[in-house]
């Protein structure tokens, strides 16, 4: 300080030649974090379970980042999106296993429950009236097979192809369901060994992709996805 203002020390004119390097440096590191948009097409298949929820922001925020990149998504049960990823009909694919994992990244550990409805109690009826799914293959060998080994008589009330028609089912009353515990509806609740039931599976939510699938627009379609499922 002097008779004509505040002036910067030898010192202090040194630090503000680093301050300015340093902001420097970082404004370039931040440009060069802004990706530019990708372009080109990707396909996608995903559960309905997740579609609604952790998908939709991702998706949505992707194509929004991204409005060159054509998307095409397909909503279907795991099975087919696995044979849709064999065929080269999708490059990646978001579905259940409970068996083989290879292949795949494991997203999330979602375990398939019986469900019934806080108001209807349909869980104690006897026999129990069950929703299942019209594909017989998983029905038969878990969800049935849980029921089984545990003595409960059942009968089946209602089938669907969605998971959409077994929420309805159990929050309309008419039955119990199998839902992934990540997906059970308002007003409703998991059937747990104190009520005579229990898990039906231990299914892990799996992202698979294509090996003959390449690109920078599938690159980031299949990093959105995990973040979604990272920061759910």
């Amino acid at each position: 300080r002097g008779s004509r203002g505040v002036a910067l020390t030898r010192r202090g004119g040194e630090l503000l030649v680093n301050a300015r390097r340093i902001v420097s440096l970082l404004d370039e590191t931040a440009a060069s974090m802004v990706a530019a948009p990708l372009g080109g097409p990707v396909r996608i298949g995903i559960p309905e379970e997740y579609g609604h929820a952790i998908l939709s922001r991702a998706l949505g925020a992707f194509a929004k980042r991204h409005p060159q990149v054509d998307i095409t998504v397909r909503y279907a049960h795991s099975g087919a999106q696995i044979a849709a990823l064999a065929t080269g009909e999708l490059d990646l694919a978001v579905v259940f296993e409970w068996q083989d994992l290879s292949g795949g990244e494991v997203l999330m550990h979602d375990p398939t429950v019986w469900v019934t409805s806080e108001l209807h109690h349909m869980h104690e009826e006897r026999p129990v009236p069950i929703a299942l799914y019209n594909r017989a293959g998983w029905c038969k060998d878990f969800a049935i097979k849980s029921l089984e080994q545990r003595g409960l008589a059942y009968r089946v009330a209602y089938t669907s192809d969605t998971n959409g028609g077994l929420r309805l089912a159990v929050t309309s009353g008419l039955a119990i369901a199998p839902i992934s515990r990540s997906n059970i509806p308002a007003g409703c609740r998991e059937l747990t060994a104190g009520d005579g039931f229990g898990d039906i599976d231990s299914s892990n939510v799996v992202l698979r992709r294509n090996p003959n699938a390449s690109g920078e627009a599938i690159d980031g379609m299949e990093e959105a996805i995990r973040e979604a499922f990272t920061n759910r």
